[in-house]
């Protein structure tokens, strides 16, 4: 067991039996199952609509290689700068250089999971640069030193109690501010560090090749002021944000806010495609985008897992996944979480090291259901399974228990020997784990083969 799989293993313990975390993500979810459906009501033909959303996911990967092409070549025709990056050091060292040829003291951010994925805000305070998150979600994480709990909601698994908790320990507001007050603190303290700030971060939900365009959606607007404020506008993105044009924005925004929050459409939609240009009154003067491999192209290349990379960031998976309600987000240890965070990790930081994520499933089928663009979640998480098992990454013991256990299973006369006791006894001391979470495993007195020979001889 490596030491990911045993922090996993100790987390998710503690939390399936925290009855209040229970009861928050019930509660929060709870809310999102029942707008999600209003949501869904926009589409005609539901089903073809995330049919139609997965084509275009398909279309924009095949041809990935001319998609970036194509965007690079349109935003830098608009003074817009795009940085290659393979893997997190090289984007981080990118920002880094940007930051010193700025002077850059403050950077506001934007909600973005590449961030994360890369450690951002940690790289960039060790280097003595003051990197603020202005989603308020976001905020209420990096003022309470955790990381983003779920995909689309960073603070799923908070109280209203524990935010104020939180800002009158930081911020030190009144211990019994309503939401409403608690937003104006936030709201106070962020226009100031949208107006400080020399650098403003994003990421993107999406990249537009045709346009050389980034689209971002959002409830808040602190994303148009992080682009739009600060001299620098930076944005973040994996190489798998590409969509092919502007005109399928008309369904996958829609389809995002459907599945993201219940929402028809987000209330802030903006599409830009590059720095200010002469003439106009708002903007940054400098604008780049930085496109993020960090082994994305190692699933690009599995012609199973690519389909993992259609994810729009929705976390409707999550949301549906009776595991992830359970632990809860911060057990898994890792950046993406929940049921596509489980496909995806294994290939972006080692299938050795995350397996077990693969493993922690019931492969129920609700991710996929729930998912707007119809990627066969479940099936990719089965796929992994196959994949570590074929790469070894299984105990001697587990090797041999399965062994013994196909061994007897493929003949009858070895099935019906022994009493139920023994053979009670030989399963559990091969799988020994089992009875750490669940009953011991027991046999009935006979098997149905013996049962059926009696009762053909009984008539």
């Amino acid at each position: 067991m490596t030491e990911n799989e045993a922090i996993f293993k100790a987390k998710a313990t503690i939390k399936s039996a925290d009855i209040e975390h229970r009861q928050k993500i019930n509660f929060n979810i709870g809310k999102y199952n029942k707008a999600v459906p209003n949501g869904e009501l926009q589409f005609a033909d539901l089903n073809l609509a995330k049919e139609r959303a997965k084509n275009i996911k398909w279309r924009a990967l095949e041809t990935l290689d001319q998609q970036l092409e194509e965007f690079e070549m349109q935003f830098s025709k608009r003074g817009g700068k795009v940085i290659w990056a393979q893997n997190s050091q090289e984007a981080l060292d990118e920002i880094l250089a940007i930051c010193k040829e700025k002077n850059c003291k403050t950077i506001v951010k934007s909600k973005s999971m590449v961030t994360e994925e890369i450690h951002l805000n940690a790289f960039l305070e060790k280097n003595g640069i003051e990197s603020v998150e202005t989603d308020l979600g976001e905020y209420i994480q990096q003022l309470d030193g955790e990381p983003p709990y779920h995909i689309l909601t960073p603070a799923l698994h908070k109280s209203k109690e524990d935010v104020a908790r939180i800002f009158e320990e930081k911020l030190g507001a009144p211990s019994k501010l309503s939401i409403a007050e608690m937003t104006q603190v936030a709201r106070k303290n962020l226009r100031e560090k949208f107006v400080q700030a020399e650098i403003g971060i994003t990421g993107a939900n999406f990249i537009i090749a045709d346009i050389g365009g980034i689209a971002l959606t959002e409830n808040e607007g602190n994303a148009r002021l992080s682009s739009s404020f600060p001299q620098t506008h930076i944005v973040i993105a994996g190489i798998e944000k590409m969509i092919p044009s502007i005109t399928d924005l008309s369904l996958l925004w829609p389809l995002l806010s459907t599945y993201g929050s219940g929402q028809k459409v987000s209330v802030y939609n903006s599409i830009i495609c590059g720095p200010k240009q002469t003439g106009e009154m708002d903007g940054p003067e400098e604008m780049y985008v930085i496109f993020l491999d960090n082994n994305r192209t190692n699933i690009l290349a599995d012609i199973m897992q690519r389909e993992s990379l259609y994810c729009i960031r929705c976390g409707a998976c999550l949301n549906a996944c009776p595991v992830y309600k359970n632990i809860g987000g911060h057990a898994y240890g890792t950046t993406y979480t929940g049921p596509i965070g489980s496909v995806i990790t294994p290939h972006l930081q080692g299938m050795e090291e995350y397996k077990h994520l693969s493993f922690a499933s019931s492969i129920c089928g609700a991710c996929t259901e729930a998912c707007p663009v119809k990627i066969n979640i479940h099936g990719l998480l089965l796929d992994n399974r196959r994949q570590s098992v074929e790469s070894g990454l299984t105990s001697f013991s587990e090797k041999m228990a399965w062994k013994i256990w196909k061994t007897i299973s493929l003949k009858r006369s070895l099935m019906n020997k022994g009493g139920h006791s023994m053979k009670s006894k030989l399963v559990n001391s091969l799988f020994k784990d089992w009875e750490k979470h669940h009953a011991p495993l027991k046999f009935s007195d006979k098997t149905f083969n013996q049962l059926w020979k009696e009762q053909r001889e009984f008539k």
